[in-house]
């Protein structure tokens, strides 16, 4: 075999798009891949959980093959390589979904805002593990994160702390467990999807994060941000105006 030399080459890649005009914020999940401020959701695919009997039937034909005290035998060895290219397979799958969805969102939108989730504490609670790491949460943040870069998009990731439980009227604090998908406010008379409600709630936090006080208002409205371009957070009748940015 020839001798070869590998050169690792830094490039900067950057892109121009027009200005979107609309603002968004992604609250990700097990039910939905992700549910955005404007009510739009995103089915979770669960790659790994449709190719489980195939992985499992792989996994009992390589054990039968396996003989323990002797050489791998070439059978063995092929039932675990059918094995290999059928876990690369999924991870391929929620990379292209992560990838795609990633760039989508960020082409199509001004400011992108998602919640700055631990996952790596998340998956050690053994009920949701296996359909957390299904999800690919992480993957698709970091290539929201890169994507921003790309096409000079902003994208802010947000402290988890209260965004499912106050309300995106009135700022109410309406405790729910996990198992009731609809957020009813006691005070404003709110009802809304939860996870709308919690994407709603995200994208607030980004623009305060970004300097920018805002302040609830009823019905469309839009905002000036970032000179003067012209954003939009809408929702089911509730939406906010940005009052100034600071500097």
């Amino acid at each position: 075999m020839e001798n070869g030399a590998q050169f690792c080459v830094k490039v900067d890649r950057q892109e121009n798009l027009e200005r979107a005009s609309r603002s968004l914020g992604l609250d990700v999940g097990l039910s939905s891949f992700y549910t955005d401020s404007e009510g739009n959701k995103v089915d979770n695919l669960r790659y790994l959980r449709k190719s489980e009997k195939a992985i499992k039937r792989l996994q009992r034909r390589g054990s039968k093959k396996f003989k323990r005290g002797f050489p791998q035998s070439n059978n063995y060895k092929k039932a675990k390589q059918k094995l290999g290219r059928k876990h690369l397979k999924v991870q391929r799958q929620r990379r292209d979904l992560a990838v795609k969805l990633a760039r989508c969102v960020v082409t199509s939108t001004d400011v992108v805002a998602y919640e700055d989730l631990k996952v790596e504490n998340l998956v050690l609670n053994r009920s949701f593990a296996k359909s957390i790491s299904d999800a690919a949460w992480s993957q698709f943040t970091s290539y929201l994160q890169y994507f921003g870069k790309v096409f000079g998009r902003i994208v802010i990731a947000v402290p988890a702390d209260y965004t499912s439980a106050d309300c995106s009227v009135c700022g109410t604090r309406v405790r729910k467990s996990l198992s009731i998908r609809t957020h009813e406010c006691p005070k404003c008379r709110t009802v809304l999807d939860c996870d709308q409600n919690a994407a709603v709630n995200i994208l607030v936090k980004a623009l305060r994060l970004a300097g920018i006080e805002i302040t609830n208002t009823v019905g469309q409205t839009e905002f000036q941000a970032w000179g003067d371009e012209t954003a939009f957070i809408s929702g089911e009748s509730l939406s906010w105006k940005v009052l100034s940015k600071n500097q």
